[in-house]
């Protein structure tokens, strides 16, 4: 498994455990409802829960913290400004079936987001070629299309990419489909300082039509790979083993 920083003693783990979840909360609602309030477009900065070995782990009860205001039936997209660093930040769309895309996705090759040190792992990462690194959709491209897009793009692990994030933008791409309904969709990339790998992403997820009893969802999706170390300062990366 990936490395991930020990807590000290039960007892501060716990507490450092609610204050992140807070941190966090308001973080997201901040970046899409106030940006400007935030010094570095709407980058979050907080640490969150040690990786277990679950792909995503639920965060504030798995509810998401869509405001009234913010809900809507229309469909849209809107992508943050990356920050001064070249980060991307929140990404927000109301998914409906007319802004789903109708052809096939096109090359993404000459996308390089930040953190982007790409090696091979044979044996380790399971895709072929074993790249450890994918450049993912922040806002999948099967919910709005949106593809050669810098903004809506982080540099994610395989393991992010295909056990983390694909199962929800599949839950929410079959709904819509069979539904007809909107969804409330918006990821937030979590960083640490000035790291240019973030250490994973945020997907909160409301349905609006039957007001959240289809799609209802919150949770972090961590930037692991099982068996390699990853140096979330710049995106470098070795075997596990080798450490």
């Amino acid at each position: 498994m990936a490395k991930r920083k020990k807590k000290s003693t039960k007892k501060t783990a716990h507490y450092k455990k609610i204050f992140l979840l807070l941190a966090l909360i308001c973080s997201v609602y901040l970046s899409v409802t106030h940006p400007e309030l935030l010094s570095d477009a709407n980058v979050a900065s907080v640490e969150e829960t040690d990786f277990s070995g679950d792909a995503s782990v639920e965060v504030n009860g798995n509810k998401p913290t869509f405001t009234e205001d913010e809900i809507v039936d229309q469909s849209f997209e809107r992508y943050g400004e990356q920050d001064s660093l070249g980060r991307c930040t929140a990404a927000v769309a109301c998914v409906g079936q007319d802004i789903m895309p109708t052809e096939k996705r096109e090359s993404i090759a000459r996308i390089k987001p930040t953190g982007w040190v790409q090696n091979k792992y044979p044996g380790v990462v399971k895709s072929r070629p074993p790249y450890l690194y994918n450049r993912c959709h922040l806002i999948g491209f099967q919910l709005t299309g949106e593809n050669d897009n810098d903004k809506n793009f982080v540099t994610g692990t395989r393991y992010l990419n295909v056990d983390g994030m694909l199962p929800y933008e599949n839950m929410v791409a079959s709904y819509v489909k069979e539904s007809g309904n909107h969804v409330m969709y918006r990821v937030t990339p979590v960083f640490q300082g000035d790291n240019l790998l973030c250490d994973g992403v945020n997907i909160e997820a409301l349905s609006v039509e039957d007001g959240g009893e289809g799609i209802c969802f919150n949770v972090f999706c961590y930037n692991v790979q099982p068996g390699v170390v990853l140096n979330y300062a710049d995106g470098t990366n070795w075997l596990e083993k080798d450490s």
